[in-house]
Order: structure tokens, then sequence, then C-alpha cells
């Protein structure tokens, strides 16, 4: 009786002692503003200006997580991945000049904002909105909005 006595003491000594202090996991700067977007580039109040579709974006942290975001379209519309200073609080965002990671032009990005709720998928799902005035580089001159809705990873919303 002593004998198991002392064993289920060390079994349960053993589990407890198993218990793992895992550190608490933190949030990134950009985490209100991180996310895939579906977009066309407007011009001049034409939707859709290029004849290109909507195509996919994301805004992520940078890996210093400060107060800048990428903003990438994965060389599916200009062919762009730069960084803009981001307000976290006013969900807004702009840069002048940002050298783009693609290929040898920069960006600039003004009345960039991301809206709440503001818009509607594909299939019509209430969305958050993004919104940017962009010109490149290499069409100096020329003011593009990029406008979309966010992803939200239903097929059915999926351009």
């Amino acid at each position: 009786m002593k004998k198991i006595f002392l064993l289920s003491g060390a079994v349960v000594f053993l589990l407890c002692s198993c218990k793992k202090n895992l550190p608490e996991v933190g949030k990134t700067a950009a985490e209100k503003m991180a996310n895939e977007w579906w977009v066309t580039l407007d011009q001049g109040g034409t939707q859709d200006a290029l004849g290109i579709g909507h195509f996919k974006i994301a805004t992520y942290n940078s890996s210093a997580n400060d107060d800048s975001i990428w903003i990438d379209d994965f060389q599916n519309g200009w062919q762009v991945k730069f960084k803009a200073k981001a307000d976290f609080s006013n969900l807004t965002f702009a840069t002048s000049n940002a050298a783009n990671e693609y290929y040898p032009i920069t960006v600039n990005v003004t009345d960039g904002k991301i809206l709440l709720n503001a818009g509607h998928s594909k299939s019509g799902n209430v969305v958050d909105s993004i919104h940017m005035q962009i010109e490149f580089s290499d069409d100096p001159g020329t003011i593009y909005e990029m406008n979309g809705g966010a992803r939200t990873r239903f097929a059915e919303d999926d351009y």
C-alpha cells in the first residue's frame, strides 16, 4: 500500500512539473491594417482603367514592427512592393518616393486609408475597404486610385 501511495505521489509530481511556462505572444503594430485585399486600379472616374480586373494585394507589418507597412501586389498589378508610413490609430498611410522592390521605380501614395466595414465582397459580404491615390515614377503625373475590399477567403469572393 505504501508503494502505491508513493507511486501515485510521484506521478502527480511529474504531471504537475510538466507545466510549460510559455511566453505571451505579442501583436504586431500593423495588426489592424494587415490584410489581403481585392483591388482595381482606377483612373479619372474609370474603374479598372488598365483592364486587368481585380487583383490581390497585401498590407503587412515590416520586420522592424515600426510605423511602416508593406504594400505588395505580388506582381499581379503594377508589380510593386514598397513601404509606406502608417498611422495605426487612424488607419491611414502615405509615402513619397518609396523604392519599389520588384523593379527600379519609386511610388507615391496619398490619401491611403482603411475604412472599417465600408466595403462589400464579390458575393455581398460586408468587409473593410482600402483606398489610396498612387503614382508610379514610370508613369509620372498619372494619379491612379487603388480601391477595393478585404479578402474573405471564401471561394465565392475570390476573383
